[in-house]
């Protein structure tokens, strides 16, 4: 009996150190489990805290002065170079070439013969010109010997009216005889007046005739085909043998290029920059390191409704014959500006429904949008026509942070590429600080 009692009392005991063990356990994994929380807790708190001070604090932004651009502005047009004076020449009597005398490239000189054209129908028209004013001329003297007849014979029946109005007077002969006189005295007079009109019908017969042979005899002329001006030849569509038409082949092709001319369009907001005189340099790529010095030499007075460019015509001396018509040069210009625009970089555009603006800072580090009107955009930056003035801060890059009226924390650049320097938030205007 006392065996049982003794393991039983064991067994009790057993169950009472097992127990003790399992409940210091649970009290340590209970410690444990509330202080991971405890410092869960800590830092979720410090970490809502910085992202609540990081969340006040003024928004970081960097800046850049504002500044006019140069007072000049150069300006580079590409431009078609052609001569100053170009022509077809073209034939103005018809037949066969019978001699060319130059090619593509040959210069000639004003009067130059280039080609000769044998042209027999027309050499048949000026013979038969010249036989119809012969003709005309020999109608004319018999007009005129006529009217001479005429007048004899008038004066021979005025004289013969006299004298029997005399003898009709005595009664030697009746007074019929007398009336039959004069009768035949006024028609002879009329066959005067009919005569000298056949002459002066004659005369201009004969005017018509001799216009008729001076147009052939000038056409003629043309059979000898001739430069009309100093110049090179740059096309040549006939050779020996040829069937030349009035008006529709084209012989050659002339150019003068002492003095070359480019056409360049200049846009509507430099156009008043732009007089006859203002100088420009020409480049040509192909003739890398050289400039050309021309000159405005004309303005259209206009400007086009479709691009709204102002059509100049710049003028190149090419004494040398190094420019060519038909070159592709670029015509660059140095003007002065009456109003030189803002410049600000092209990153600090913002772009919205509302329109193109900016993002000013003001003195108190506040931010204001304010719209623009830009200008020509060079890439890197741009023209501001209208909206801004200069020595003002705007925002480059700016972010969704950046509202209006907002205070920022700003790192002013005074002008893109220098040192960053630091404006801290002014005080707001009741005398705390700025968060």
């Amino acid at each position: 009996m006392e065996t049982s009692s003794h393991s039983s009392t064991q067994n009790r005991a057993s169950h009472r150190s097992i127990a003790v063990i399992v409940v210091i356990v649970a009290i340590g994994f209970c410690g444990i489990l509330l202080y991971g929380w405890t410092q869960h807790r800590v830092s979720d708190q410090a970490a809502r805290a910085e992202a609540d001070h990081i969340s006040a604090a003024d928004p970081n932004v960097t800046a850049v002065l504002t500044k006019r651009a140069s007072p000049t502005v150069d300006l580079t047009l590409p431009g078609n170079i052609q001569a100053i004076t170009e022509s077809p020449i073209l034939a103005r009597a018809e037949g066969y070439v019978i001699k060319r005398y130059v090619d593509i490239g040959d210069r000639v000189k004003a009067g130059t013969l280039l080609a000769e054209l044998d042209t027999p129908d027309l050499d048949q028209q000026v013979a038969q010109a010249q036989a119809a004013l012969e003709q005309a001329r020999a109608t004319l003297a018999q007009a005129k010997a006529s009217v001479e007849q005429n007048k004899a014979n008038a004066q021979l029946a005025e004289v013969t009216a006299k004298r029997n109005a005399t003898l009709v007077s005595r009664g030697v002969l009746s007074q019929q005889e007398g009336d039959q006189s004069d009768s035949t005295f006024l028609a002879q007079a009329a066959s005067v007046r009919a005569a000298e009109a056949n002459v002066a019908a004659a005369q201009q017969n004969v005017g018509a005739s001799e216009a008729n042979l001076r147009r052939l005899l000038d056409l003629q002329a043309y059979k000898k085909v001739r430069a009309p001006f100093d110049g090179v030849i740059t096309v040549r569509n006939i050779d020996t043998g040829a069937l030349i038409t009035t008006g529709s082949t084209q012989l050659f092709r002339m150019a003068q290029y002492g003095t070359l001319r480019i056409f360049a369009n200049v846009p509507q907001s430099e156009y008043s920059a732009f007089h006859v005189g203002t100088p420009a340099d020409i480049l040509v790529t192909e003739l890398p390191g050289r400039k050309f010095k021309g000159m405005v030499a004309r303005l259209s007075g206009a400007l086009d409704t479709n691009t709204r460019t102002l059509l100049t015509e710049v003028q190149v001396e090419n004494p040398t014959g190094i420019l060519l018509p038909g070159m592709y040069a670029q015509v660059h210009f140095a003007v002065a500006r009456l109003a030189a625009p803002i410049l600000i970089p092209g990153d600090a555009v913002v772009t919205r429904a509302g329109g193109t603006s900016v993002a000013v800072v003001d003195a108190s580090n506040q931010v204001h949008f304010r719209t623009i009107q830009l200008g020509r955009d060079f890439g890197a930056s741009v023209e501001v026509i209208s909206g801004l003035d200069e020595n003002e801060a705007v925002i480059v890059n700016p972010t969704d942070e950046v509202r209006e009226g907002i205070l920022v924390h700003m790192t002013q650049l005074k002008e893109p590429g220098s040192p960053p320097s630091t404006r801290p938030a002014k005080q707001a205007e009741n005398g705390a600080p700025a968060h």
